[in-house]
């Protein structure tokens, strides 16, 4: 109660958080305004629907907390977190998300994230995140954090053996992944042992699940 009264008895000179939202979803764009709209400590400065967008509206707008979408047109969240703490590396992004996959959250965090919440939670977390952001401090759902602790021990998937994870979850033979990528058939076969290996998996289906499941890619 002590800390919801601080909040309501926000005086004329403290200057409100400054907000930017990117996502190229507009119902989640306005009802994250809505939210952001209804309390007197925080000011929406800037939408953005698009990557590239995004970019722009921070260069135009110095927002003190920007909400990152991972999956966006143009150029992907991540993208858009390195352009900016390229110019900006103060800059306080939390991403927004509906993908729990470890590799995604770690993909952001190595990006300059500060904190990560499952859009399923707006409602109910986004202000506090937004708070503890700007305080200076990093937010991430605990089963999130659990996850990234399970796999921290394991080797991640080289880019190429993720091209080759992509074009198996795409229904190609090895020899067909072969012509694709311009490698030998025997060269997929040992991207495909590796694979297995690093994922844990007992066979390809088993490897594009897991693969999904913990972000590597999309399908």
């Amino acid at each position: 109660m002590v800390a919801e009264e601080q909040r309501k008895n926000v005086t004329s000179e403290q200057k409100p958080i400054r907000i930017l939202v990117a996502d190229d979803h507009p119902l989640l764009r306005e009802g994250i305004a809505a939210l952001i709209g209804a309390e007197p400590d925080m000011q929406l400065v800037g939408e953005a629907a698009t990557g590239r967008e995004a970019l722009a509206q921070f260069k135009l707008k110095h927002p003190d907390v920007t909400l990152m979408d991972l999956q966006m047109p143009e150029m992907g969240g991540i993208e858009a977190i390195v352009a900016i703490r390229e110019s900006f590396p103060n800059a306080r992004v939390v991403v927004l998300t509906t993908y729990t996959g470890d590799i995604q959250v770690l993909r952001a965090l190595r990006a300059g994230a500060r904190g990560y919440l499952l859009k399923g939670r707006v409602n109910t977390e986004l202000l506090e995140v937004i708070r503890a952001v700007h305080r200076g401090q990093k937010r991430i759902p605990p089963e999130i954090a659990a996850e990234l602790a399970d796999h921290a021990a394991e080797d991640d998937l080289s880019p190429r053996e993720i091209d080759v994870l992509r074009l198996i979850a795409s229904g190609n033979s090895n020899k067909e992944i072969a012509a694709r990528l311009l490698i030998t058939e025997e060269t997929v076969k040992n991207h495909v042992t590796h694979i297995l290996a690093k994922l844990g998996a007992n066979d390809r289906t088993h490897a594009v699940t897991t693969a999904i499941k913990r972000g590597f890619i999309q399908l």
